[in-house]
């Protein structure tokens, strides 16, 4: 295969922007990439722009990204609309890197945005009810409800206030793996308290506030075994990524010595399998595969972003990406092999956790991550000689696994 680099990345600060549009933060993406890359609007070949609810939001249910990058200057090229619920940007990542690849374009722009915040609350959580089968949502619930039996529910350990139905989802996932492996709460705790603590060096994270594990115990519940911080908030934000072959980056005004390239881009979509099946998950399967298109292991990877919408996310992830043992997820974040100057930092961005989690953008705020890092650029939050980066992403719920997961592995 061909080259394909990351010539320039970029991420507004994740939070809630009542006060600022859907185009007035595609448009901030959209010009920090560009002076990030130095390259000029009219270069740019194609754009694959991800977004998942601003139909649901704001009626705008077709060509969002022609309409919101129209005033930016984005005319005239292909606007791929991307939506894949929750690996949405990771996806129109995929796709840009494959249009470079196939000799389409030079050069292209991966975007994702999101607005989610609403005074409606009700409006604002039930834009997630649609990452699911809508016309099996009863059995879904039951399913989930079974994979939980064997765990006794604490009394008053469930919110009262609304939350999104993924994080009975993932309650759902916790307590299965606290019956399977022995996972317990405190090991979760301790996953968010680092997620919590790496936020403090990111100043585009939603939250910036450190956590012990006994404040995220005692935080207000969401669903047993989560509290508060071990959750994604609701977020708004936009993150963008512009790549290229050889001949585009050549084009490009950047100054910079080394650009990271993209050393492997894989989706996978969940399939049908028992829940204890864990060699058949979908990230399994893509981790797989991106390991042998780069040519790499588990062991090269000097840090990694994935995707915990909760704590228990990212214990998931990291097992059935080889970057932990089967089952050791928990007792590994308790060890301090996940925490920055630890043997593997994971999410030192803050994670979904902490840095926030505007659906459409997550994926591709993961990328910004792993470039700074790979540039030596992350400030506080540098893992010292990163050179290998992965990210994992996954979107939606089909039977008891994600729908859809996206592994990239990029290198300085």
């Amino acid at each position: 295969m061909s080259d394909v680099f990351i010539a320039g990345v970029s991420m507004t600060h994740f939070g809630k922007h009542l006060e600022r549009s859907l185009k007035d933060l595609a448009g901030e993406a959209l010009n920090a990439a560009l002076q990030d890359a130095g390259c000029e609007v009219g270069q740019l070949e194609a754009v694959f722009f991800g977004n998942c609810v601003q139909g649901h939001m704001e009626g705008q249910d077709m060509v969002r990204g022609e309409i919101a990058l129209r005033p930016f200057g984005v005319s005239g090229v292909p606007v791929i609309n991307v939506e894949n619920a929750c690996a949405t940007a990771s996806t129109a990542f995929h796709m840009a890197v494959n249009y470079i690849r196939a000799g389409a374009a030079d050069i292209a722009l991966a975007i994702g945005v999101e607005k989610m915040f609403s005074n409606d609350k009700n409006l604002m959580f039930s834009a997630f009810d649609g990452a699911w089968d809508v016309h099996e949502v009863e059995q879904s619930k039951a399913l989930f409800s079974a994979m939980a039996e064997g765990v006794k529910v604490p009394e008053g350990s469930t919110s009262p206030r609304p939350y999104s139905v993924f994080m009975d989802i993932y309650a759902g996932f916790c307590r299965m793996h606290m019956r399977e492996f022995g996972t317990t709460q405190k090991q979760l705790a301790a996953i968010a308290a680092k997620n919590h603590q790496h936020s403090t060096g990111n100043p585009l994270s939603q939250y910036q506030k450190a956590f012990s594990v006994d404040e995220v115990l005692a935080a207000a519940p969401i669903t047993y075994p989560l509290t508060l911080p071990m959750c994604s908030p609701v977020s708004d934000g936009a993150a963008a990524a512009i790549v290229c072959n050889s001949a585009g980056l050549k084009r490009l005004q950047q100054a910079r010595k080394e650009t990271p390239r993209v050393l492997a881009s894989v989706i996978q979509a969940g399939s049908n399998r028992a829940i204890t099946e864990f060699d058949k998950h979908a990230s399994r399967l893509a981790g797989e595969k991106a390991y042998a298109q780069a040519g790499l292991g588990p062991a090269d990877i000097d840090v990694a972003e994935v995707h915990d919408a909760t704590a228990m996310g990212e214990i998931i992830e990291l097992e059935a990406l080889g970057l932990c043992a089967l089952g050791d997820g928990g007792p590994a974040a308790e060890r301090g092999e996940t925490t920055l100057g630890g043997r593997l930092p994971v999410n030192p961005s803050g994670g979904l956790e902490s840095k926030g989690h505007p659906i459409g953008a997550t994926g591709l705020g993961q990328i910004y991550e792993l470039v700074l890092q790979l540039r030596g650029a992350a400030g506080g939050r540098q893992v010292d000689g990163a050179r290998i980066g992965l990210a994992q992403n996954g979107g939606g719920i089909v039977g008891i696994e994600e729908a859809v997961t996206c592994v990239n592995i990029i290198g300085a």
